[in-house]
């Protein structure tokens, strides 16, 4: 490789200048479509329904109305629902599916319809939609469409939905299972369990989360007579998957769709996968012949946009009068919604659960459960936090219940360096990572040692303090394709195509900084291209961890490609790539179909101090090692370590959709109702990056996407617990808010009251 001048080199980042003169184009901002009219969504106001009528005439009579639609009319013009795909690959064996008959029935695919037919599984389901002039005037006309209802019993949570007695939620799926999966041997691992010396077992809850991110969900549809091809423009994690899927529910080949994304304030993993609304917006353009514009507010954010975790674990460990796991049993109930989106939290929390522990047997089943909620998936992580807490919680559970030390406990058991590479008993190779070393580095700069001093003052200040410690390793997976082409044109603008896209990571500069290095050329030279079906025709888009790694990987075949061709050019190599340029072009392309492996890992501690009064938490200390191979660009590393803590913080601490479990009301459907974390809540988050190298890349790429959020919702319980332990509280559920922490003070009183 040439001389490094850019790579890990902290570089602001270079599409803020545009960002932040208010040049940026996100989906509401897209003006290139043709005049437009706008869409207004009628949405069910119960969690199962039966449609008993619809009655539009009073609304298609309204001011400004081109039309109002229905599923009916959806289904006459023979469109088809939604297939999201919901089994991914394999983490391990990509051309197999992750769920699969071997593993137990058949999964469940239960497609989504763009507007409901016969029936309506979730409170705000669409159930028709209002086109007209303005966006005003369609809100309005839709205020005067009339639907009949006869409602239905309606399953909320996934532990009622499984069972002869519950209703059916959609045709197929018996017991409402979507997927039932069983990895390991169960028959060793109770065996193992049942001559045990010591064996912990506990229920654990993740909540189910909304994104909430910063720029609402939007969609634009146009379509062209004269070429009979439709345009959808919507801010996604990936425009070819969308474009795979949106073809698909048309009923149209894939060539005479084109998806665009602009620019996206966050996506997380919920953008991941096409949406009703933008199939709807689509199909209204060719049924009005012009372009229509929809955008969310953030009550129908909160009704509609796909959510995350909802997960239930049952688990036991076995271990040895030493401290040392002989076996792991964990039960993983996960709530998949009314629709089967994803079951990629299912996949990655099954293969992850031993995480970086020295697990000898380990069996996990896992299941997906629907309900009369709205569609789950991916969300930041995607089943590894949720896994990690269940093994982290265990631990200190394990310790408390041995009476050993919660860090002789995990250094007992952690996997050490020696033992790589390190075949793990859900089937990951570890090829790298010093998982002691980076627990230890954590302990020494959160000052672990140090806590006892401080939970005395603390005491004297009349307030609990507490400290927590986990550790992780993460499985980045996602779409097991990619591809990259990088051309040097004659105005000296390097252009790199890419299949992935940006929303929000500064894809535009850690890629330019690449380039940069290998080319010898400047960063701001480099031209990031991607977010088109036009331009890019394949990729796999941004989710799991996997961005940087592929197309780092495949930059550096293709630069490797364009430069053999230079010096076929100019073999006394005098001349300039945009010189050569100018002679012939110059182009490198690179594809890549498979597995990269790779295993981000790290430690985390926190420190906590709780008013026993209020039952109000106070994070006075957060630190965090993170081993994410190389980084590219430090800066953008430690933002994305930084996002990723605060949205694990804030599932743990206020974060929670909740619903009426009689009636299936979501109760928290605005932000008034719905706790987001907040900075001034939050301490100074002291980040520190380490490497153990990988070979799995040339670049030594692992991914830092999700390194924060992974430990993060376990370490704050383990800490808040540890601080009310000497009160008698030895486990909270998420999340700890300030009610439920007093409440369970006081129970506990009152239980030592009562001896």
């Amino acid at each position: 490789m040439p001389q490094v001048r850019f790579i890990g080199r902290p570089m602001p980042r270079l599409e803020d200048e545009r960002l932040v003169r208010g040049a940026g184009v996100f989906t509401d901002d897209w003006s290139r479509a043709g005049p437009a009219c706008y869409a207004a969504f009628v949405r069910s106001p119960h969690a199962h329904a039966r449609l008993v009528a619809i009655r539009t005439d009073a609304a298609a009579r309204a001011a400004g109305v081109l039309a109002v639609l229905t599923g009916a009319d959806y289904l006459a013009d023979r469109r088809l629902p939604i297939a999201h795909g919901p089994v991914p690959a394999d983490a391990v064996e990509y051309t197999r599916p992750a769920f699969g008959a071997s593993d137990g029935r058949p999964p469940v695919d239960a497609p989504q319809p763009p507007l409901a037919v016969e029936r309506v599984r979730y409170q705000g389901e669409a159930v028709a939609v209002v086109i007209a002039e303005s966006a005003a005037a369609a809100r309005d006309a839709a205020s005067l469409v009339e639907v009949d209802y006869a409602t239905l019993p309606a399953v909320i949570e996934q532990l009622d939905a499984l069972g002869a007695e519950a209703p059916l939620i959609v045709p197929g799926a018996p017991d409402n299972v979507g997927v039932d999966a069983t990895f390991g041997d169960p028959i060793a691992v109770q065996r193992v369990l049942a001559a045990a010396e010591w064996v912990v077992e506990h229920d654990f809850r993740s909540q189910r989360i909304a994104n909430a991110q910063l720029e609402p969900r939007a969609a634009i549809g146009a379509y062209d007579a004269a070429t009979d091809s439709y345009l959808m423009i919507a801010g996604s994690q990936g425009v070819t998957r969308q474009r795979a899927t949106l073809a698909a529910a048309l009923g149209v080949p894939l060539e005479r769709v084109r998806v665009v994304c602009p620019d996206v304030g966050g996506g997380f993993g919920p953008r991941t996968s096409l949406y009703p609304e933008q199939v709807v917006v689509t199909w209204a353009a060719q049924r009005t012949g012009r372009a229509v514009r929809w955008t969310s507010d953030r009550t129908e954010a909160f009704l509609s946009d796909f959510q995350g975790r909802d997960a239930w674990a049952q688990a036991r460990m076995g271990l040895d009068a030493a401290g040392r796991i002989q076996a792991l049993w964990v039960e993983l109930v996960f709530n998949v919604g009314a629709y089967t989106n994803s079951y990629v939290p299912l996949s990655n929390a099954s293969r992850i659960m031993t995480s970086c522990y020295d697990v000898p047997l380990c069996c996990v089943r896992v299941r997906g459960v629907l309900t009369n909620t709205v569609p789950t998936g991916p969300y930041r992580g995607a089943g590894r936090p949720e896994a990690t807490y269940v093994l982290e919680r265990l631990l200190d559970l394990a310790a408390a219940q041995l009476d050993l030390d919660r860090i002789e406990l995990r250094r007992r058991n952690l996997v050490s360096h020696n033992q790589l590479p390190y075949r793990s008993a859900m089937g990951l190779t570890y090829d790298s990572g010093d998982f002691v070393g980076n627990m230890q580095r954590a302990l020494a700069l959160a000052d672990w040692s140090g806590f006892p001093a401080r939970r005395e003052a603390a005491l004297a200040r009349g307030v609990q303090a507490g400290i927590g410690v986990a550790n992780y390793v993460e499985a980045p997976v996602g779409a097991p394709h990619e591809q990259v082409r990088v051309a040097v044109l004659a105005d000296g603008v390097v252009e790199v195509v890419v299949g992935t896209q940006s929303s929000g990571q500064g894809h535009a500069t850690t890629f330019a900084q690449i380039v940069a290095d290998l080319l010898d050329v400047a960063p701001r030279s480099v031209r990031l291209v991607g977010g088109d079906t036009e331009r890019v025709p394949a990729g796999g888009g941004t989710h799991s961890d996997r961005s940087m790694r592929l197309v780092g990987t495949l930059l550096v075949e293709a630069c490797e490609s364009l430069l053999d061709q230079a010096r076929e050019l100019d073999p006394e190599r005098q001349a300039s790539l945009v010189e050569l340029a100018r002679r012939a072009p110059l182009v490198g392309q690179a594809a890549f179909t498979g597995r990269l492996a790779a295993h981000p890992t790290g430690a985390a501690v926190c420190e906590v101090e709780v008013d026993p009064e209020t039952g109000a938490i106070n994070i006075t200390r957060y630190t965090s090692v993170d081993d994410v191979g190389r980084p590219i660009n430090p800066l953008i590393v430690e933002g994305q370590v930084h996002g990723g803590i605060v949205q694990g913080l804030g599932q743990a601490l206020c974060e929670e959709v909740a619903y009426d479990r009689a009636n299936g009301q979501v109760l928290t459907a605005s932000l008034l109702d719905y706790a987001l974390p907040r900075a001034s809540g939050l301490p100074a988050l002291m980040t520190a990056l380490a490497e153990d190298p990988t070979a799995g890349n040339p670049l030594r790429i692992k991914g830092g996407g999700e390194s924060g959020i992974t430990p993060a919702l376990a370490v704050l319980v383990n800490a808040v617990v540890d601080a009310l332990r000497p009160l008698g509280v030895a486990d909270l559920d998420m999340p700890l808010t300030p009610a439920r922490v007093w409440a369970a003070i006081e129970n506990a009183r009152r239980v030592v009251g009562g001896r």
